[in-house]
C-alpha cells in the first residue's frame, strides 16, 4: 500500500514537472507551415518518393525553423509521417504529438507535429460539396485540432492544402478551390461564433494569393476577420509602404511555379481576433535559407507567439 503511495506520487510530481515545463516554453512558442512537396516514401500516380538529399534539406528547414509546432501540407502516408518524426528525433528535435489527415487524394495529406500535447481532435477527411451538378470532395481534407501550451493556454490550429491552379477536365480548378474554401471557414466560424475570443490560428497552402476569392473567403470580413500574419524574407527591409493601402515592399513569396517562371505568396499564417494579441510581429518571418528549392517548391513560415501562461 505504501509503495502505491509513493508511486502515485511520483506520478503525480512527474505531471507537475511536465505542465511546469509545459507553461515555461507556453511564455513564447512558436508555429510553422510547410509544404514539404510529395514527401513520398512509396510511388503513387505519377508522384516518386521523396530522395534521400531532400528529404535531409527538408529536416534542415525544419531543424532552422526551430519551431514548437508545425503544420505539413504534401506528406505522404503515415509511415512516411512516421519516418520524418524519427529522423529528426535522431537529430535532436522531438515532436511528441502528432495528426495525419487521410483525405479523398491517396497519395499526398496534411499532417500536424507537435511539441505540446493534442488535447483534442477533430480532422475533418470527408467533406465535400456541389459543383456544376457533381459532388466533388476536399482532397487533402482539413486537420482540426485542439493545442495545449502550459496550463492556461490552448489554441485550436486548422491547416489545409486547397486545391491546386492545375487545370482538371472535372471542373474550373478556381470555382473547386473557392468552394474549399468556404467550407474551411465554414469550421472557422463555427468556432468563432460560439467564442469570439477563441483562439485560433489557420494556416497552410491555400493555393492562391491574397486577393483571390478563395483566400478572401478563409479571411472572412467583419469581427471575425482573420488577421494575415503576412511574414516575409528577415532581409533587413524595413521601409513602410508609399501607398496605405498596400503592404510594404518588402519579400513574401512563399512559392516558385517553374512552368511561369513565377514567384507568390499562395502560404499563410492566419489569425483569430482572439489570438492576434499574442502575436510577435517582429519574430514572424519566411526561412530564406541556401538552396531551400532542394526541400521544396514552398518556403515555410514561422510565427511567434508571447502568452502570460508562466
Amino acid at each position: 500500500m505504501r509503495i502505491g503511495i509513493i508511486a502515485r506520487r511520483a506520478c503525480l510530481a512527474g505531471v507537475m514537472l511536465l505542465a511546469g515545463a509545459w507553461a515555461a516554453q507556453g511564455a513564447v512558442f512558436r508555429l510553422a507551415t510547410y509544404n514539404v512537396e510529395n514527401y513520398l516514401d512509396a510511388p503513387g500516380l505519377g508522384r516518386q518518393p521523396k530522395a534521400e538529399e531532400s528529404k535531409a534539406k527538408v529536416r534542415e528547414m525544419i531543424r532552422a525553423l526551430n519551431a514548437d509546432v508545425i503544420a505539413l501540407q504534401e506528406m505522404g502516408r503515415p509511415s512516411a509521417l512516421e519516418e520524418l518524426r524519427r529522423s529528426l528525433r535522431s537529430e535532436g528535435v522531438e515532436y511528441r504529438y502528432w495528426e495525419h489527415v487521410t483525405g479523398f487524394d491517396t497519395n499526398v495529406h496534411v499532417a500536424v507535429l507537435s511539441k505540446f500535447p493534442i488535447v483534442a481532435r477533430r480532422s475533418h477527411t470527408n467533406e465535400n460539396f456541389l459543383l456544376g451538378g457533381r459532388r466533388f470532395r476536399v482532397s487533402r481534407g482539413f486537420a482540426e485540432v485542439d493545442i495545449a501550451v502550459g496550463t492556461n493556454y490552448t489554441f485550436t490550429l486548422l491547416t489545409a492544402h486547397l486545391k491546386s491552379k492545375r487545370v482538371i477536365p472535372e471542373a474550373d480548378e478556381a470555382e473547386m478551390r473557392l468552394a474549399e474554401a468556404r467550407l474551411l471557414r465554414e469550421k472557422v466560424d463555427a468556432l468563432l461564433s460560439a467564442d469570439p475570443e477563441r483562439n485560433v490560428v489557420v494556416l497552410g497552402d491555400l493555393n492562391d494569393t491574397k486577393d483571390s476569392a478563395s483566400t478572401r473567403a478563409v479571411i472572412g470580413r467583419g469581427r471575425l476577420r482573420l488577421v494575415d500574419t503576412r511574414p516575409a524574407e528577415r532581409n533587413g527591409d524595413n521601409v513602410p509602404s508609399s501607398n496605405p493601402a498596400w503592404d510594404p515592399r518588402n519579400v513574401t513569396w512563399t512559392h516558385y511555379y517553374g512552368k511561369e517562371d513565377s514567384y507568390s505568396r499562395i502560404d499563410y499564417i492566419l489569425l483569430s481576433p482572439g489570438m492576434a494579441p499574442e502575436w510577435v510581429t517582429n519574430e514572424t518571418y519566411v526561412l530564406a535559407a541556401p538552396n531551400w528549392g532542394v526541400a521544396s517548391d514552398h518556403r515555410p513560415l514561422v510565427a511567434t507567439f508571447r502568452t502570460d501562461s508562466e
